[in-house]
């Protein structure tokens, strides 16, 4: 059985899907853009404030979910230009702690609205005795 998840202190779905998707325990991440939950636009053109709107917004449906950011196992960005590499890797370290998950980045040639970087993700929740 599934769940849907959904908050709103992330961006709503501008598509045919859903934030996430929970199946007992593991929760499968859509995608996450840097637009800011209240206004729907994107958060700016540096890339660092890009990536960190994109952090808050996984942090977000982490939470909503019933997890957090620190519950992912696997996490995929996909960035315009790998020289963000770098920065990437010092924002994330903001919101993980070790063991740290699993992790691809990838270059691709455009993101939906022009954005330099979005991240999808699974989360496994630990069971709570």
């Amino acid at each position: 059985m599934k769940t849907i998840v959904s908050t709103e202190n992330a961006p709503s779905a501008i598509g045919t899907y859903s934030q996430a998707v929970k199946v007992r325990n593991t929760v499968y991440l859509s995608g996450q853009i840097p637009l800011v939950p209240e206004t729907m636009e994107v958060v700016s053109d540096d890339f660092a404030e890009q990536a960190e709107q994109v952090f808050k917004n996984l942090v977000a449906v982490c939470e909503a979910a019933g997890g957090e950011i620190n519950d992912m196992v696997k996490v995929n960005i996909f960035m315009t230009d790998l020289a963000n590499f770098a920065t990437v890797n010092e924002i994330m370290s903001k919101y993980f702690a070790e063991p740290y998950p699993a992790r691809a980045a990838i270059q691709v040639s455009a993101l939906p609205k022009g954005v330099d970087i979005e991240i999808d993700g699974i989360m496994e929740i630990p069971n709570v005795a």
